[in-house]
């Protein structure tokens, strides 16, 4: 199996979670926190379209520079977990699968969290164990510009970048109104198709150019 590196976020989205099936995954943790990605987001499908679920997290000065993605805090003053709960439970509470799998996920929107890139390791490790997926352990050690020896998939992290994969159509929960929408968080896959989502990321067409 091909090795990958890539980010940690939060509840990936479809194609990272593919690549994450079909790869061995290499977790990128030496590198700095950058907006307009997935680290700190994540989309679903909801009654009024895509929604994105945001988490807030606590901006340092500008006079300490970037800041490393393992040091970035979540802003837990606002209650963004229970409003992320609430809206998953609100777009999907009729899907086939979500009440299956909300006894598994409820407690990471119950515990407490200190930084960012822990609660996404934490959010693909459930999802995983709800995948029956073997959850990647290995992390790297230091900050490679070009890696050697493994595929770069570090780009996928980028919230705003198109990638060419085809996204097998599924049934969605508002597809009457909103039509099919490509590549939610993982969550949706989950909620919708259930088991059969194992098989749909084994399946999804990736190639080297998609990374």
């Amino acid at each position: 199996m091909s090795r990958i590196l890539m980010h940690p976020t939060y509840f990936p989205d479809i194609i990272s979670f593919a690549h994450l099936a079909q790869y061995e995954v290499v977790w990128e943790v030496q590198d700095h926190y950058q907006k307009q990605t997935y680290r700190n987001r994540t989309y679903i499908a909801t009654d009024q379209g895509r929604q994105m679920l945001n988490i807030p997290i606590k901006h340092v000065g500008g006079s300490q520079g970037r800041q490393d993605y393992r040091a970035v805090r979540l802003e837990n003053s606002y209650p963004w977990q229970r409003q992320h709960w609430r809206g998953l439970q609100t777009a999907y509470r009729t899907s086939p699968f979500f009440e299956f799998y909300e006894d598994d996920l409820l407690p990471l929107f119950e515990k407490d969290f200190t930084y960012l890139m822990d609660l996404n390791l934490e959010t693909t490790r459930v999802l995983c164990d709800c995948l029956q997926l073997d959850f990647p352990e290995e992390k790297t050690t230091r900050w490679e510009a070009a890696p050697e020896g493994i595929i770069d998939g570090r780009k996928l992290v980028n919230a705003k970048a198109a990638f060419p994969v085809e996204i097998p159509e599924y049934r969605q929960v508002f597809m009457e109104r909103h039509g099919f929408i490509q590549n939610l968080s993982t969550l949706d896959l989950l909620f919708n198709l259930g088991p059969e989502a194992p098989s749909y990321l084994d399946e999804l067409k990736l190639s080297h150019r998609d990374a």
